[in-house]
């Protein structure tokens, strides 16, 4: 029998990269799905944080399992910008191009170009909170490279391979993707908790 968990998010894209991880063992909602139309706020300095206050509103909502995950771009020259404001970089539109615009204005004549994507998921089941964390270390180019993925994936090149994630399919990513660490992680822990 196929466990339903809420998946606490609005966005489609991260919706898709963890159905793609997840498999057939559970069935993953969304709040579109679960009927929620709300847009949660992500107050916090710390990826935990918001993590926790997506994952806990949602449950105090529909009293059911359920996940959240906070994403951030951590690069080294920038002391870990724009980091937990990844979303919102270049202001509350949540306009990608121009937060990778930012990002590339601030990173000009910049020869340490090292990042890493960092996935916070934050699981209540059965009225405990789990959490798991996911890391892809590699760079930043100095301009953006293909148009797949979304958010910094055009300007963000993982250890370990030449092109950038806007560069790579879905499927291409999921060896490096720091959701898809995170996600394993998440189910390996549904599994044995099943």
């Amino acid at each position: 029998m196929q466990k339903t968990l809420v998946f606490a998010t609005n966005n489609e894209n991260k919706v898709t990269e963890i159905r793609n991880v997840i498999g057939s063992d559970f069935s993953i909602i969304t709040l579109k799905e679960a009927g929620i139309d709300i847009d949660i706020p992500e107050p916090h300095d710390t990826l935990e944080a918001n993590a926790t206050e997506k994952s806990t509103t949602i449950y105090r909502m529909v009293h059911q399992d359920c996940f959240s995950e906070d994403t951030g771009l951590e690069v080294t020259a920038l002391n870990g910008e724009p980091g937990v404001k990844s979303a919102r970089y270049a202001g509350e539109g949540r306009d990608f191009s121009a937060n990778v615009d930012k990002l590339l204005h601030k990173l000009e004549g910049e020869s340490n170009r090292r990042a890493r994507f960092r996935t916070v998921i934050s699981l209540l089941w059965e009225g405990r909170e789990y959490f798991f964390e996911g890391i892809c270390p590699g760079v930043i180019t100095r301009a953006p490279k293909g148009d797949g993925g979304f958010g910094y994936d055009p300007v963000f090149i993982p250890d370990g391979d030449t092109r950038t994630f806007g560069e790579m399919t879905v499927e291409e990513k999921k060896q490096f993707s720091h959701r898809a660490k995170a996600m394993q992680q998440l189910i390996a822990f549904l599994k044995k908790a099943v």
